[in-house]
């Protein structure tokens, strides 16, 4: 990739995960990749020995074809840069692209939704394109959420704050329950770094065959269901209870926080 790449909050927690995802992929030099912060300080990312650190925004943007935004919202008041000619790419959870345009005079804009679980190349990325970006900047956007893990382009704004209270909060809801799991094991007497290994191997091995296998959810349940055994009393006994409703009110509550949150 011949692009320079900056990232704007390239040392927090998502941006971090996503400098060095981007930096491990091999496919450009460290030379041609930005990071400004409020320190000026290079983070440790690892690869990072001959990267160029700012404090000022602007110069990044100056010096880079492809901004990354990645602060938190409360803060996107707060980003002061003109990047009418750049590709502007931002993961802040409900900063709309009307907005983007407004702020940064940027028309070629993708927002998109990642997670820290990028570092291990195991995020899910789905991001939605103003009118204007071209197919270049979807092969920039497609390249560097692959580098994170798996992504899609959608097509509907309004389905991205959904995304980033489904596959956003890594591990979030997915630890919640492997939490309430936990708490049945030690309510049943197994001690409680016994429950946290079984439960935390049960995760790995699920979410490995979900991943890698060609049965959807849906068919994953059906099968246990039909197999009649010990699993498929406890998963009728969950589906004939409120916890479907449950999470998706969850999930709604978690998208609603989305569209409101302070910037």
């Amino acid at each position: 990739m011949h692009d320079t790449i900056g990232i704007i909050g390239g040392s927090g927690m998502l941006g971090s995960a996503i400098s060095k995802t981007i930096l491990g992929s091999g496919a450009f030099e460290n030379s041609n990749f930005w990071i400004s912060n409020r320190s000026g300080e290079a983070p440790d990312l690892g690869h990072s020995s001959d990267i160029h650190v700012t404090k000022n925004n602007q110069e990044l943007v100056g010096a880079c074809d492809v901004i990354i935004l990645c602060v938190p919202p409360a803060h996107f008041a707060d980003i002061d840069i003109r990047a009418s000619d750049r590709l502007v790419v931002s993961v802040m959870a409900g900063v709309t692209i009307d907005e983007m345009k407004s702020k940064t005079d940027a028309v070629r804009i993708v927002r998109a939704m990642s997670s820290p679980a990028a570092s291990l190349a195991l995020a899910y990325s789905p991001w939605v394109a103003s009118a204007d970006v071209t197919p270049k900047d979807r092969n920039t956007v497609s390249a560097i959420f692959g580098w994170c893990g798996a992504t899609d382009e959608i097509f509907d704004e309004r389905q991205l704050d959904h995304f980033t209270a489904m596959t956003g909060p890594v591990p979030g809801f997915v630890a919640y329950f492997a939490q309430c799991m936990v708490d049945h094991a030690t309510s049943q007497g197994i001690e409680p770094e016994v429950a946290n290994r079984a439960v935390r191997q049960l995760f790995l091995a699920s979410g490995t065959m979900l991943a890698n296998g060609e049965a959807s959810p849906e068919d994953q349940v059906r099968w246990m269901i039909d197999y009649a055994g010990t699993t498929a009393a406890g998963l009728t006994a969950m589906i004939d209870s409120t916890l479907s409703k449950t999470i998706s009110d969850g999930l709604l509550a978690a998208a609603d926080k989305a569209t409101s949150m302070p910037r």
